[in-house]
């Protein structure tokens, strides 16, 4: 399943950030686009990526 969403711990690793640090951008409306699906919060991929490369 390569379009899969990914989770908070899958955008921490890939960013090399702690999930706490993941969760606080949210609220700031800082770091990488996310939707919450139910009770969980979820980034595509492409998203991530995207916004990794955008930061200078």
């Amino acid at each position: 399943m390569n379009d899969r969403l990914w989770g908070v711990k899958d955008v921490a690793d890939f960013l090399g950030v702690p999930v706490a640090t993941l969760y606080q951008w949210r609220q700031r409306g800082y770091g990488p686009k996310s939707r919450r699906v139910g009770r969980y919060v979820r980034y595509e991929p492409s998203a991530v990526r995207a916004w990794f490369e955008a930061q200078p």
